[in-house]
């Protein structure tokens, strides 16, 4: 336990000082409290107290602009904020303007009493935060006041002030570019682009070049200097998207600019110094592509710095009448009818599983906005929209087993070639796309076969249907990794 310790406490709600009055005098300490910041400041002042803990909305003045004024004239008093406007902006506006800590209201007590105990005992340092305030008028680039999301935004708000790379994992449809940009727009690279780059939507064969940029004359087609996403994001942020799909040869590259910090373009020579913060994301499991062989498990630790975990929406039910109306909102600027969700109809959407998260949830606003004339949408309409869904598997009722359906892979792959033709603008694609695309399925699909037998090729090849002969070639022309069964060690 901390040294006991005078605390002075600034908020306008009588219950909660109370309750922190009895919580820290519990603990052996002198709590002074008052509901308003003029007071909380005069106390500063005269050299009171050894922390402070404050409410952001108070009568006379916010607490947020007086977190700097207090670090200005005691840079060694420790700040703790409080707020029911429990939002990625408040915890960013509190860790940036020089607080210990941020706590959403309500709080858990036994939380409050540990993060006072850290503040009291940390070693002291004066260095106070450099960061230029977000604009007021920006639009959050998160929504949720769930448990869920308040370990998001206070991990987020930290990130802020350093230079880490980020690893951000969840299903799809959970926000994870949305995350990636918060970390961009509220963090110290805010000036410099922000560049994304989608793994599964580029040819593998184009993906270094994409990443790296190519000299001229580099390979058939490059007949002008191109460059890539590292030097488009210099002194930004570069989100390498679906990071899981990045191909063997680019993975090794990748891992030589993040330990070297520099690359050469495709066909270059020239070294050039990366600039960039690089925020990876993806919605599979990297340690089980490991094992299988398809992903370097030193690049994984290269990249998973930070690791951020977003909670698939039906584990933030909590979020769904602030998220959809917030989508009905975004309808609303986009031009489309003003709805109402009645509450009954919004009880039938926290029934609902989400398996597409929150994208799902923002398409099926939009939905409403759009097609239906009635401007209080009742749960009638919410049944009939999610009767597909419904039908369709949930998440867990499919882990596990190797079932993808024809039109999921089918949906899968036009997907995928309609980005392909459409990231050519008015030109073709190179020659002998055909080829190119059938090597991109057969290629996983024969990784995945291996892995699951274990580098066993024989086992493989039933699994496929192929004979072993065509399967060993198969294997050598399209240079698929074989990853033996390892050696298993009994005994202690």
């Amino acid at each position: 336990m901390s040294t006991t310790a005078t605390i002075l406490v600034a908020d306008d709600d009588r219950a909660i000082r109370t309750v922190l009055h009895q919580a820290l005098g519990r603990q052996g300490h002198v709590v002074r409290s008052t509901g308003a910041a003029a007071t909380l400041w005069q106390w500063v002042q005269e050299g009171e107290g050894q922390l402070v803990i404050t409410d952001v909305v108070m009568p006379d003045e916010n607490g947020l602009d007086l977190v700097p004024r207090i670090r200005k004239l005691r840079p060694d008093l420790r700040i703790i904020v409080m707020s029911a406007q429990s939002t990625l902006l408040t915890a960013v506006r509190a860790t940036e303007r020089g607080a210990f800590e941020y706590l959403p209201k309500p709080f858990d007590l036994n939380e409050l009493v540990s993060v006072v105990n850290r503040a009291l005992t940390a070693p002291a340092s004066s260095a106070s935060r450099s960061m230029p305030p977000p604009e007021e008028g920006e639009r959050l680039p998160l929504i949720g006041r769930s448990a869920a999301m308040q370990e998001i935004y206070r991990a987020l708000a930290r990130l802020m002030t350093a230079d880490l790379t980020v690893m951000v994992a969840g299903e799809s449809g959970t926000g994870k570019e949305l995350v990636a940009r918060a970390l961009h727009d509220y963090g110290k690279r805010r000036k410099g682009p922000f560049v994304a780059l989608n793994m599964a939507a580029i040819p593998r064969e184009l993906i270094e070049s994409e990443l790296f940029g190519h000299e001229r004359g580099a390979f058939t087609g490059a007949v002008q200097r191109s460059a890539g996403k590292f030097e488009q994001a210099a002194g930004g942020t570069l989100f390498l998207d679906e990071i899981g799909d990045m191909p063997p040869e680019a993975q090794t590259r990748l891992l030589r600019v993040l330990q070297e910090g520099e690359y050469t373009t495709v066909g270059g020579r020239t070294p050039i110094k990366a600039n960039v913060r690089i925020v990876a994301a993806t919605h599979r499991d990297l340690r089980r592509l490991i094992q299988q062989g398809l992903f370097r498990e030193d690049l994984f630790y290269r990249l998973n710095v930070v690791p951020i975990r977003l909670p698939p929406l039906r584990e933030r039910l909590d979020d769904i009448p602030e998220l959809a109306n917030h989508f009905l909102r975004m309808a609303t600027v986009d031009g489309l009818p003003a709805k109402v969700l009645s509450p009954d109809a919004m009880t039938r959407l926290r029934q609902h599983r989400w398996p597409g998260n929150v994208r799902e949830l923002e398409n099926l606003m939009r939905r409403l906005s759009a097609l239906y004339s009635e401007e209080v949408i009742g749960p009638e309409t919410i049944e009939n929209e999610l009767a597909d869904a419904i039908l369709a598997p949930e998440p867990e009722a499919t882990a596990g087993r190797d079932v993808v359906s024809d039109s999921t892979l089918m949906d899968a792959v036009d997907r995928h070639l309609q980005a392909l033709f459409a990231a050519h603008g008015d030109r073709l694609p190179p020659d002998g796309i055909y080829d190119r695309v059938i090597s991109e399925v057969e290629r996983p699909l024969l990784s995945l076969a291996l892995g699951a037998t274990r580098g066993n090729q024989l086992r493989a090849a039933r699994l496929l249907g192929l004979n072993r002969n065509t399967l060993r070639k198969k294997i050598k022309d399209l240079d698929v990794p074989v990853v033996r069964a390892p050696q298993v060690r009994r005994g202690g």
